[in-house]
């Protein structure tokens, strides 16, 4: 029975990290078409975010599963409860980069954003892409010191969520309401995507630990990987 346990375990583990790769192709791909007004790149995401749907589907029916049939306990029901809501916050993150595809489609064959805006989003989806990586990579590697330093990357997301405000309420914008609600949005989606893989990564230290993290946490343990991360300038 631990064997059969242990193979589904893994299983759903696979699950998960696939649905993080795709989640953080799809805001690869959605970021490029907002920002070349690509419709077909859009559509492309649009249409392939039932991917995303289906694994979240198969991720939960085998996590009910483990639950309902191996009745675990202690730290192997601690592992099939985050993965349940694991699943729910990359599904989230997939949503996000579709709601990203949408805005593309919306306006074309115009931009969505004005052009003093592309280098924030250019960035932020550089951000987004990286963090959907690291998710795959820490449900793979169940590693915590790596799930910490997320949060560090959501508050570079954070500084450019806030920045963008200063340009929408600069006297010189006049690029309309309108476009004033689409970066908004935007802003807010690419926001809300850092925060979904955060809460993954907090998910993974919990798993491996017992314990959820606090800021206060996640600051102590970025610290120790600095004091043991050799930096080229000190070689």
């Amino acid at each position: 029975m631990r064997v059969v346990y242990h193979e589904q375990m893994t299983e759903l583990a696979d699950l998960l990290g696939e649905m993080a790769g795709l989640a953080g192709l799809a805001m690869e791909r959605a970021t490029q078409a907002l920002l070349q007004a690509d419709l077909a790149l859009a559509e492309t995401v649009i249409g392939e975010h039932d991917k995303i749907t289906d694994l979240s589907t198969q991720c939960e029916e085998k996590a009910f599963s483990l639950l309902a049939l191996q009745a675990p306990v202690a730290g192997d029901l601690r592992s099939v409860v985050s993965g349940i809501q694991i699943v729910a916050d990359i599904d989230r993150m997939g949503a996000l980069a579709l709601h990203v595809a949408k805005a593309t489609r919306r306006r074309h064959p115009n931009h969505v954003l004005p052009e003093e805006v592309n280098g924030y989003f250019a960035e932020m989806g550089r951000i987004a892409v990286s963090l959907g990586a690291a998710t795959r990579e820490i449900l793979e590697t169940r590693d915590p010191e790596r799930a910490a330093r997320l949060h560090q990357e959501d508050e570079a997301m954070d500084d450019l969520h806030r920045h963008l405000f200063t340009v929408l309420m600069d006297r010189e914008w006049k690029h309309g309401v309108a476009a004033a609600v689409d970066v908004t949005l935007l802003g807010r989606f690419y926001e809300r995507f850092a925060d979904h893989a955060v809460e993954v990564g907090r998910r993974v230290i919990f798993l491996v630990t017992g314990k959820l993290p606090t800021d206060e946490d996640f600051r102590a343990m970025r610290e120790r990987v600095d004091k043991l991360t050799v930096y080229p300038q000190d070689q």
